[in-house]
């Protein structure tokens, strides 16, 4: 079957976004069920301190992994809109620069990440109980790193490109293998925690080495020997990378500050908001990856100048996401009871967790506003003023509203506070997109394209 890269400059703008976009949300799905096996396979095989082990030494690799989408994100930018250009010598120089930037911080994150794992786990405050298991699977996992930068680089490329079909694959076969390894390593071979880890970085590699060789045999990228990359290339990679790669702390962090608004409320309210957090990832991956889609769609226009477009794209990126982030909200309202009881039992917590849902999920449609607009923003390399919309999404929105409802209206509060803020950032980020001077933005005036 011959591979479908997606001309963004022309064609009807919502069969493009719809046939795009499906691909990149299965994808999304797949990587989600990827981390759910991950995690029943070792509590059930392992216990719960094993479990316990990874999800501390995880929070230090999806650290180091905002760092990756932020350095992705500075790639979709890039290299749609040299697609766009239709400059294949530009698109060629930057895929290469890419290539060896990243190339080089995942070697170096892994040696570094490998020698310290022992004191960043410190940091975490990780019980003595944990520290051997964290420490073997973080170690291992730090390895690995040339993997999990590979197969989620290559995947961008593609996605600039205009092809979100092909980046399915490969997540595919990380999946599939991780199904078949994890209990192999862990209960057949007897290696226990250090099996889950081998599991990940041979499921990574082997799906970073299958999309390698698949991209270089089908021609869909123009990759090269990799060759020193020139100073200007260097820089706007990390002009755009660096703010990018702030936006996902920008997020992580806020995610904790309201975590320590739910903590007060004592366990049966923290049991139902963590399972009704698990509903949410799966809720709002169609708005996720419309985000995604649309920063494709429009970089490829931006590269030409071509506004009206962009403008056309943004208003059908915005309807497509009230209907269906709707719809979504409608059966979520009805069916959030069963929802929550597929993970907790305890009647208090399966009250909150349900009313929480029904409240919070009204309001997604308005959070799926926000990664859109913030998603054409970004194609045009605008990264800090993304940046300084999320500061505002999460710290002057977000963890203030949360708080403030909580004090006001007890535990309930938290689904207000956050429902709120969805609606006042999505105004905020129209403000912006309509107002604000990212269409200003030139990234390549002082380059060679």
């Amino acid at each position: 079957m011959a591979v479908k890269q997606h001309d963004f400059t022309q064609g009807n703008i919502l069969k493009q976004l719809i046939a795009f976009s499906a691909p990149v949300m299965l994808t999304n799905l797949l990587q989600t069920s990827y981390q759910f096996v991950d995690s029943l396979w070792i509590g059930n095989l392992l216990g719960a301190e094993a479990l316990g082990a990874v999800a501390i030494s995880s929070t230090i690799i999806f650290t180091v992994l905002s760092f990756v989408i932020g350095m992705n994100n500075a790639a979709l930018t890039i290299l749609s809109q040299q697609k766009g250009k239709k400059n294949e010598e530009g698109l060629k120089r930057y895929l290469n620069a890419f290539v060896v930037i990243l190339m080089s911080l995942s070697l170096l994150l892994g040696m570094l990440g490998f020698v310290f794992s022992e004191f960043l786990l410190n940091l975490m405050g990780t019980p003595d109980s944990l520290m051997a298991n964290a420490k073997d699977y973080l170690q291992i996992n730090f390895l690995g790193m040339l993997f999990l930068f590979g197969y989620n680089f290559i995947s961008t490329v593609l996605r600039a490109l205009g092809d979100s079909r092909t980046p399915m694959r490969f997540v595919t076969i990380a999946v599939l293998l991780n199904i078949v390894l994890d209990p192999l390593f862990i209960a057949v071979f007897n290696l226990g925690i250090k099996g889950a880890a081998y599991a990940t970085v041979i499921s990574q590699g082997s799906a970073f080495l299958y999309g390698f060789i698949y991209v270089l045999v089908k021609r869909l990228a123009p990759f090269s020997m990799p060759t020193l990359p020139s100073k200007s290339e260097v820089g706007l990679i990390l002009n755009l990378g660096i703010p990018s790669g702030l936006q996902m702390a920008v997020i992580s962090a806020g995610s904790a500050a309201i975590m320590s608004v739910v903590t007060s409320f004592g366990g049966a309210v923290v049991g139902g908001f963590g399972a009704a957090q698990r509903l949410d990832k799966l809720i709002t991956l169609p708005a996720q990856a419309l985000g995604t889609s649309v920063s494709s769609m429009a970089g490829q226009n931006i590269g030409v100048g071509n506004w009206n477009r962009v403008k056309r794209i943004a208003k059908n990126a915005v309807l497509y996401n009230l209907s269906i982030m709707g719809a979504i909200a409608i059966i979520v309202v009805l069916v959030a009871e069963y929802g929550v009881r597929l993970f907790i039992q305890e009647e208090n917590a399966v009250t909150f967790g349900t009313q929480y849902l029904q409240i919070i999920a009204l309001c997604f449609p308005f959070l799926g506003i926000n990664f859109v607009l913030n998603g054409i923003v970004r194609a045009s390399g605008a990264m800090y003023q993304v940046l300084i919309l999320n500061i505002i999404s999460f710290w002057i929105l977000r963890y203030p509203l949360t708080a403030f409802f909580a004090t006001v209206s007890g535990e309930i509060g938290i689904a207000i506070g956050m429902g709120s803020s969805f609606i006042i950032s999505s105004l905020v980020a129209f403000l912006y997109f309509r107002y604000g001077k990212w269409r200003e933005k030139e990234l390549f005036k002082k380059s060679r394209s």
